[in-house]
């Protein structure tokens, strides 16, 4: 086999696998007061966000991604007017719930102002002006702190923070105290989303600990799937509530609710698509029923894996 690239980056999908990537170039390399930062250049993916030497999205697909952590929640509500953002560094996610015509203010709140700063400047495709938009808040804070010390009630929380495999500024909002904060901060109606990590069949730990976290706390809890290609293959996502069950909606309501919000510029999310992430294959649901920890702030998963 011919290897035309000479610059290559090894990017760890999980401790038994690691996926090349080439790469063409760096558009910047560095550090904030967090994480290492770099943004490469893929022939095959456009521009890509590394931290701490994972890849967090590519220009190719990161729709996928933000779409599929955003519109689930925001369509299963009947009005979102007021949104919360933990993490979401690129404004990708920001971007996503701007596009709901229902919002008046998003609230983004991530802890790393050099991540949000170098990705302003170096990936304006992502955030596509939202940091500028007059509805959006940021702030550069612990989410945490600062959702337990708001006052304010919002009707979709979104959490969009690396997963907590190892310890590091976002592990704590994982656990069962931090989803207890998210459940007093939500509307009557309110219902959250978080990105759950890995949805291969071989790396399910995270992704049905965080499940098992949420149905501590929440009556609504479902699990969803979609392949992205640069993160190496299916990634999953929760979605919970106290009275809404987004994983009920049918096909023909979703597509009722995005003509009816005009959300014209969805590429993945639609009423069929819908249908398909929710609907688990038996091995999956077996396995995602097993082996599942509850993560709390003195036993956090990254300390307590298989």
């Amino acid at each position: 086999m011919e290897i035309e690239s000479t610059k290559w980056f090894f990017d760890k999908v999980n401790p038994h696998l690691l996926q090349l990537h080439a790469i063409e170039g760096t558009l910047f390399s560095g550090r904030t007061k967090f994480q290492s930062i770099e943004i490469l250049r893929s022939p095959g993916f456009g521009k890509i966000l590394v931290l701490d030497g994972k890849i967090q999205s590519s220009e190719a697909d990161e729709f996928i991604y933000h779409e599929l952590l955003v519109h689930p929640p925001m369509l299963a509500h009947p009005k979102p007017e007021n949104v919360f953002i933990a993490g979401g560094g690129e404004g990708a996610t920001l971007r996503e719930v701007l596009a709901h015509p229902t919002v008046k203010k998003a609230v983004m709140v991530d802890i790393d102002e050099g991540v949000i700063k170098i990705c302003k400047k170096y990936l304006p495709e992502y955030h596509a002006g939202a940091f500028d938009d007059k509805r959006s808040e940021i702030y550069n804070t612990d989410a945490r702190k600062w959702l337990a010390e708001s006052k304010e009630k919002f009707d979709v929380i979104i959490i969009d923070l690396t997963e907590p495999i190892e310890e590091g500024p976002a592990y704590l909002l994982y656990t069962k105290e931090f989803y207890q904060i998210v459940c007093s901060k939500l509307t009557k109606n309110g219902i959250i989303s978080v990105q759950a990590g890995c949805g291969s069949y071989t790396e399910l730990l995270n992704l049905k600990s965080v499940c098992h976290t949420l149905k501590s706390i929440f009556p609504f809890v479902n699990i969803y799937i979609a392949d992205i290609p640069s993160f190496g293959g299916p990634w999953g996502f929760c979605i919970a509530s106290t009275t809404l069950d987004a994983a009920a909606l049918t096909p023909a309501e979703v597509d009722k609710k995005i003509k009816e919000r005009s959300l014209k510029n969805l590429r993945f999310y639609d009423g069929q698509a819908h249908q398909m992430m929710f609907t688990l294959p038996k091995h999956m649901r077996k396995a995602i029923a097993k082996g599942a920890r509850l993560i709390t702030d003195d036993k956090p998963l990254y300390l307590y894996k298989d």
